[in-house]
């Protein structure tokens, strides 16, 4: 019987090492990014939504790093199905309260806009905006401090900060 089970286990991990790498052969950040449910204009809104909690000054802002991708991708990987759903409507209320508050989608109105339309979301009696806004601003805030270039460029983050050298002349 344990002979049995030895051959099975080990037709199995086999089967896993041939399998492989043609599996994970086309992972890449950009054929993981594309697979979106969301169409293209709903995660332009999303990019300037990001873009407006963390702007472009001297250092990139977050749609520049693609964080509304990160967002997006969190959203519909790690969480449940309320916040995904409280996620969608929340992009469709940003153009809502934008069109109410400056007759213009949210991508085409200027930064001050953009920002008076979050802070109106924030402050707002519905519980799908404020959700929307605490949800997309926390995952912003993370996704930017996490990004390559924030952790290597301000942070000064080192991988393995304690570095052996063998070869050094001892006095």
């Amino acid at each position: 019987m344990k002979r049995r089970t030895a051959i099975k286990n080990l037709s199995m991990a086999v089967g896993t090492a041939i399998a492989w790498p043609s599996w994970a052969q086309a992972w890449t950040p950009e054929s993981l990014s594309q697979t979106t449910q969301l169409h293209a204009g709903s995660l332009d809104v999303l990019g300037e939504v990001v873009e407006t909690i963390i702007p472009e000054s001297s250092t990139p802002g977050a749609k520049s790093l693609k964080v509304h991708a990160l967002v997006d991708r969190m959203i519909r990987d790690c969480y449940g199905p309320e916040a995904q759903q409280t996620y969608a409507q929340g992009l469709n209320l940003c153009n809502d309260f934008s069109e109410k508050m400056n007759q213009k989608p949210f991508s085409q109105a200027s930064k001050t806009e953009r920002e008076k339309v979050l802070k109106e979301m924030s402050v707002s009696d519905n519980p799908v905006a404020k959700g929307f806004i605490t949800l997309v601003k926390n995952l912003t805030i993370r996704g930017y401090m996490n990004s390559e270039y924030v952790m290597t460029n301000i942070l000064h983050f080192n991988m393995a900060p304690g570095y052996y050298h063998g070869c050094v002349p001892v006095k």
